[in-house]
């Protein structure tokens, strides 16, 4: 079989449920999330797929469980003194930034809405091996032998150097301090020009830059060779 451009057939399944209490909405909760399918790689696609459904089974056994009883604590309190309730809200989203050469990429947005001005995101990913079934760190995509992370990092100080210069920035004042503090090799993934290299909300910007994204030159392109 030629697997000089392998891919996943990627399908998106859909999920919701809601959660009551004295006849009350007081929790909706909703998945969508990838199926894979990989011809000739049985055994890397069902690893795949046991790998998501471990995700979304923990995302609902949260929001079933610890997030439904803190809804329901709110919705006790609100009605004991007198003022609105607003129903919490949880919301798993999977994206596929990178599927070819091999190589699938993606991330998951988990959201909540626990009540106040907005609700928060945190984001993960997990990149793949469509040969050999193996999750990949960020180091797999530069020289072997290369300090990664200086390489990294050193783009993207210059990236938002550049960004607070023009006004285009949105990042605290201390942002250099902060993005090589925060900074997480497992916060990435591959997109079709280079590795994106993520920041969760506030970790070095305000809420309204959302989770900040950095764009890094491969140092080695995704290819079905196997390294």
């Amino acid at each position: 079989m030629d697997v000089s451009d392998r891919s996943a057939a990627v399908t998106m399944q859909d999920r919701s449920w809601q959660f009551f209490y004295r006849n009350q909405t007081v929790l909706t909760v909703s998945a969508a999330y990838p199926v894979v399918s990989i011809p000739g790689a049985r055994w890397v696609q069902e690893r795949i797929n046991a790998v998501v459904r471990g995700q979304v089974s923990r995302f609902y056994r949260n929001a079933s469980g610890p997030l439904y009883r803190q809804a329901v604590r709110e919705y006790r309190d609100s009605q004991a003194h007198d003022f609105p309730f607003r129903p919490y809200d949880a919301v798993l989203k999977y994206e596929v930034p990178f599927n070819r050469d091999c190589h699938l990429s993606l991330y998951r947005d988990q959201y909540e809405y626990t009540g106040g001005a907005h609700g928060n995101t945190v984001r993960a990913s997990d990149t793949w091996n469509l040969e050999t079934g193996r999750r990949l760190p960020l180091l797999h995509f530069f020289r072997p032998g290369e300090n990664y992370r200086k390489t990294v990092l050193d783009e993207i100080l210059r990236q938002a150097d550049e960004a607070m210069a023009d006004g285009s920035g949105m990042l605290f004042e201390d942002y250099r301090t902060l993005l090589r503090k925060y900074f997480n090799p497992s916060s990435y993934f591959l997109a079709q020009d280079g590795v994106s290299v993520y920041y969760q909300q506030y970790e070095v910007a305000p809420y309204a830059a959302g989770i900040v994204v950095f764009s890094v030159p491969y140092g080695v392109e995704p290819s079905c060779a196997k390294r």
